[in-house]
């Protein structure tokens, strides 16, 4: 039997630029908007294709994001796509206000997140990014698993009445996702089921997730693995149940634990308060070293999964 860990690695990106040229073919309000970040972007195909819909404003966030509010207010359905660090942090105002608060149609593709610039240290790590936009009113946080999780999230967005953020990952991930999944905001996908314990993923780390359920199943423990690629809002009625059918919940994000685990945190202490355990970054931040390394730094790993969830339930 094949393993996710033996599986075939995608790169998000090019489901994305895929999915958003064969938007734009049928839709001509749909342009790109970057800060210089064409080739990280992976967006030379659609730069090719649309020349006079691609607008790079060089590196400067906060005007990418004020150009692109312009262009939605203009009518046209922008994508602002830029190394999410970035995007996040020096455009937070522009984010609050010209998308959220001005309620545009835009989407905000957050690129290369998490850990993925490993080696380029702090500066460019975007562990916080599920975090602080979270807080921001109307605004829809997406964060997809595998390629084609990503494609039909950006297929969405292009037709959602208001401002989205998309995490896309870099770092290579296996489909995880069934053959006729179809993606539906705000909606978790059960993966795996299981009553003794919860494993609520999001991301990249969806498939470690999985992983993990089997190391546990090893040892007699049955984990439900639940996807979780809608941080806001998040599916309360499947937390709902995960909190009351099994002992307890393990979140697991490729971010400080802030994020995702704050969220289903906040849902369950106010409506059916459940243990829990935090896999991902703490509060600190993220070293310099490869995005495996990385990783398993923080246990965030099928091994670090497995041991949240067996502490949580004292086996």
């Amino acid at each position: 039997m094949t393993t996710l860990a033996t599986s075939t690695l995608h790169d998000c990106r090019d489901a994305y630029v895929a999915e958003l040229v064969q938007l734009a073919e049928n839709d001509e309000r749909i342009v790109a908007v970057v800060n210089d970040s064409v080739g990280s972007s992976k967006l030379a195909p659609f730069q090719e294709k649309f020349p006079d819909r691609l607008i790079n404003v060089g590196i400067a966030e906060q005007d990418m994001v004020g150009v692109a509010a312009g262009l939605a207010n203009g009518g046209k359905v922008p994508f602002v796509s830029a190394a999410s660090c970035f995007l996040t942090a020096r455009a937070m105002e522009q984010i609050k206000v010209d998308a959220a608060y001005s309620r545009h149609h835009m989407v905000l593709v957050g690129q290369s997140p998490g850990m993925a610039y490993g080696e380029l240290g702090p500066t460019h790590h975007s562990i916080e990014d599920l975090a602080w936009l979270r807080a921001i009113p109307g605004l829809t946080i997406v964060v997809p698993a595998d390629p084609e999780e990503t494609a039909q999230a950006i297929r969405w967005a292009a037709q959602h009445d208001g401002p989205v953020f998309i995490r896309v990952s870099r770092m290579g991930v296996p489909a995880v996702n069934p053959n006729d999944y179809e993606f539906v905001a705000g909606k978790a996908v059960t993966l795996r089921e299981g009553q003794d314990i919860a494993v609520v993923a999001t991301g990249t780390v969806v498939s470690r997730a999985l992983e993990a359920a089997e190391l546990l199943a090893a040892r007699g423990i049955s984990a439900r693995v639940l996807s979780m690629p809608t941080i806001k809002p998040l599916d309360e009625q499947a937390l709902h149940a995960a909190a009351t059918q099994t002992k307890g919940i393990v979140t697991v994000e490729e971010a400080l634990t802030s994020g995702l685990g704050g969220a289903v945190a906040e849902y369950l202490a106010q409506h059916v308060p459940a243990p829990m355990r935090f896999v991902g970054v703490p509060d600190q931040f993220a070293p310099t070293g490869s995005v495996s390394w990385l990783l398993d730094h923080f246990g965030i790993n099928a091994e670090g999964i497995a041991h949240a969830a067996a502490d949580l339930l004292g086996v």
